[in-house]
């Protein structure tokens, strides 16, 4: 039996365990990366390892999330993480220089190779066939440490794409199909290698694209091969020589295999509050649009900028309209400007952004009060835009550009003729906004900044045979890292300050739980299916953890979330019966009796001493994970070990 694409990277990098789905195994990790929301936490704790430098090929810095600076947090931050990187051996990309995914598929990633970042978005690496997965900043700076990077092996799924993609049909709309097909929950434990005839009329921003949105299915990565078009890519990038081709074997086995016809795809959006509610463009024709965003890591680079170029170019956006360009890199913003796209950009209207996050995770830009936005970011949840009542779609950037220019949601199929857009066959180099380290011989003298806003990383306390707890909230399916510890202007400054950070966990769901938490002391949340699904910020299990969360119980998690929890110190629990959900309450007094010995066998005893009822909760932890919870998480299980 042959390999799939991801199964020749595991084995290859395969530090224990057996290439079984379902089994732990350890991989080591080549490259890692951070961005600076989550970044300053993975660095505290990576000096709290005590390591004196980093022992990956490639570990880099990234700053792109909290660019705007509206007081010191931010900026203290950016000279934290910049005297680390140069003192550990960690690359440094200034503010300005791009997003991660962006700027790391252009000038790092390397097919064959291993990459995690603390950032869920990482497997856009997938799109030059590198294994690029999300993780909690605890098993980056593992990583970063010489650490193996700990999952359960997945199972293998198989999109085969044939047929070509229409005049104004893109990457997103397969991305936008694949998640109606398998709903943000489908792709849970499997990694999703594509291919077929049709990749090869895909270039490596529009597999990079779907990579990226993989996420959204709860898949552990998503792959692309590496071919031809990775060659020319490369080559484009000046790095022709970081080229591996890589392909499946014939004799493959996959557990499922979806089949996309590009023939027949329509163009797709979106609807509010989740990536996977998606219908047809033009089943919502006349819908009236307030806003339009077009950038993100999932459609930023510089293909899908000269295309929205080329649609804008002699037109002007409507008038009620407000729209706003996020190219993803210096490189790409560099280029725009020096063909003359940018100022096609420019004179319809368009707002020019800072090459950063921005509006995808709330950082300005916001919608209007119940207004509707199309952005062609990854992500529609609730809130996360910044305004809580606002309706986000997620769309392609041709859909975008049609809603800027009609001022309602609009099937780009009716502008007309789709203006051609060649790629250019070199990229214009220039990596001064990437600082390297200082040598290994001088990184002693370096003097780590830290800032007033920057705390320690908090105490968490090791698990016990017997938990004793109250609900402290409970909650519905869905539920996302953005509902737990939310993003956006006013927050963001404040991930590298617990304390201040907690009174706002879970204030989408409700404003009182962090004071209710606090009062409490120990409590216990109960969640529905899919619990922690979105962002990889191990501050939604950092900050419950330091309001005296001692235990999750829920129908299922998504797969960051539950590490997290693990490596925060808390307990993940699932139903047995999904519909014991039904016999729990917020307020009610829960017990927990025998834990280790269920941690064991898999089954925990839970009595509701509120109500009388018995209800069997499962768990399935690894050895090395029941050492993790019972030491009190994996900063306690390290200085352990």
């Amino acid at each position: 039996m042959g390999y799939t694409i991801a199964q020749k990277i595991i084995k290859a990098h395969l530090v224990s365990g057996e290439m079984i789905p379902g089994k732990e195994i350890a991989l080591r990790i080549d490259q890692t990366l951070t961005q600076d929301a989550t970044g300053t936490m993975a660095y505290l704790e990576f000096e709290t390892m005590g390591v004196p430098r980093v022992k990956t090929e490639k570990s880099v810095a990234y700053i792109d999330h909290n660019t705007l600076q509206s007081g010191f947090e931010n900026a203290d931050d950016h000279r934290y993480i910049q005297s680390v990187a140069s003192k550990h051996g960690i690359y440094f990309s200034r503010p300005g220089n791009g997003i991660c995914h962006q700027v790391h598929l252009e000038r790092f990633g390397i097919p064959g190779k291993t990459l995690i970042g603390s950032d869920s978005h990482t497997p856009t690496g997938g799109g030059i066939g590198m294994l690029a997965m999300g993780a909690g900043g605890m098993d980056v700076a593992a990583a970063m440490g010489g650490g193996a990077y700990y999952i359960t092996c997945p199972k293998m799924y198989k999109v085969n794409l044939k047929g070509k993609l229409k005049p104004f049909v893109s990457a997103k709309d397969i991305s936008l199909e694949i998640l109606r097909i398998l709903s943000v929950k489908g792709g849970v434990g499997a990694i999703i290698e594509w291919g077929g005839e049709g990749i090869k009329g895909l270039s490596v921003p529009e597999r990079a694209t779907i990579t990226n949105m993989g996420t959204e299915l709860g898949a552990t990565t998503s792959i692309f091969p590496s071919d031809d078009v990775t060659r020319e890519f490369l080559s484009a990038q000046g790095r022709e020589n970081d080229f591996v081709p890589l392909e499946s074997d014939p004799d493959a086995v996959y557990d499922r295999v979806i089949d996309i016809d590009l023939d027949t795809l329509k163009p797709l959006i979106a609807c509010p509050h989740s990536p996977d509610n998606v219908v047809t463009v033009e089943s919502l024709k006349g819908t009236k649009v307030d806003q339009v965003c077009i950038g993100s890591c999932t459609n930023s680079s510089l293909f899908d900028m000269l295309k929205v170029a080329a649609l804008l170019k002699g037109k002007t956006i409507k008038d009620t309209v407000s729209l706003s360009i996020s190219p993803g890199s210096k490189q790409v913003l560099t280029m725009l400007s020096d063909c003359g796209a940018l100022s096609d950009i420019i004179a319809s209207g368009a707002r020019l952004l800072e090459c950063a996050c921005g509006p995808c995770i709330g950082m300005g830009f916001s919608p209007n009060s119940a207004g509707v936005s199309l952005r062609t970011f990854n992500r529609n949840f609730e809130g996360r835009s910044g305004t809580a009542d606002a309706g986000v779609y997620l769309v392609s950037p041709e859909t975008a550009v049609a809603a800027a220019l009609t001022g309602e949601i609009t099937d780009p199929r009716l502008l007309g003729t789709m203006p051609e857009v060649k790629m250019p066959e070199k990229f214009k180099i220039n990596d001064t906004a990437v600082i390297p380290p200082v040598s290994e011989s001088i990184a002693e003298s370096v003097v780590i900044m830290r800032g007033p806003n920057i705390k320690p990383f908090p105490e968490s306390k090791p698990q016990e045979n017997e938990l004793k707890a109250t609900v402290s909230l409970k909650v519905g399916d869905n539920i996302t890292t953005d509902h737990i510890m939310p993003a956006g202007a006013k927050i963001l400054p404040y991930r590298s300050n617990i304390p201040y950070l907690s009174n706002f966990c879970f204030g989408v769901c409700d404003k009182s739980f962090p004071e209710r938490a606090k009062a409490l002391g120990v409590s216990i949340v109960i969640g529905g299916s899919n619990y922690g699904q979105g962002s990889s910020r191990e501050h939604a299990a950092l900050v419950p953890m330091y309001l005296g969360v001692r235990a999750v119980i829920a129908k299922s998690f998504a797969r960051i979330h539950a590490a997290n929890l693990i490596n925060s110190g808390i307990l993940p629990l699932t139903f047995k019966n999904a519909d014991d959900y039904d016999k729990i309450s917020e307020g009610d007094n829960l017990l927990l009796t025998d834990v280790f010995a269920g941690m064991d066998s898999g089954e925990i005893a839970l009595t509701n001493e509120t109500n009388g009822e018995k209800i069997t909760l499962c768990c399935s932890f690894t050895d090395r994970q029941k050492k993790i919870l019972k030491a009190g998480g994996l900063l306690a299980f390290a200085k352990e070990e």
